[in-house]
């Protein structure tokens, strides 16, 4: 269920704040926007591709693409990860913080990876999990967290609100009788 919501960054807002603050803010949205008998469990996540101190959101247009392209070429960056799950009885969060390094780029590789169609919808132009990863010469942490979603963490938290990752039931996961 989409949550709508203003993604703007706050004036002075680190990455980890902002991804915490849109994480949050989501899963707040979707479990006010759920009817009461259908509040269970709400799970939210936003990621930033960090570039030094700036977020490189999801690029507007191909000029703005290829310009994140080429800004993250021979580089190393960082992907910040928020996951949020919401219950009836509270709101917790786990952060996932990546680095990726990219090879260098050519020009051309990076106007046919734009025309692909795949780096429009991707904070920072590019999707880890999909025909960038040619780009990528090392990730150091979690490589479904640079993807969106860190799985260590969202089972961390779907454990803690009472459900088992493995089998998705709502089960007591302390051995307690069902």
């Amino acid at each position: 269920m989409p949550a709508h919501v203003d993604e703007s960054r706050l004036a002075g807002e680190v990455p980890v704040a902002y991804v915490s603050r849109l994480a949050r803010l989501k899963a707040e949205s979707v479990w006010n926007a759920l009817p009461a008998a259908r509040r269970q469990t709400v799970l939210a996540a936003d990621t930033a591709v960090v570039l030094g101190s700036e977020i490189l959101g999801k690029p507007l247009d191909r000029q703005q693409g290829l310009a994140m392209l080429a800004r993250l070429s021979d580089r190393t960056h960082e992907v910040v990860t928020s996951v949020a799950v919401k219950t009836a009885r509270a709101l917790e969060l786990r952060v996932n913080v990546s680095q990726v390094t990219f090879r260098a780029l050519q020009r051309a590789e990076c106007e046919a990876y734009w025309e692909t169609g795949e780096p429009l919808d991707k904070a920072g132009g590019y999707a880890v999990q999909g025909r960038a990863a040619i780009f990528i010469r090392s990730l150091s942490g979690s490589f479904s967290g640079v993807m969106g979603l860190p799985l260590f963490e969202t089972a961390e938290l779907l454990r803690a609100a009472g459900i088992d990752p493995l089998t998705s039931r709502a089960a007591s996961l302390r051995g307690d009788p069902q």
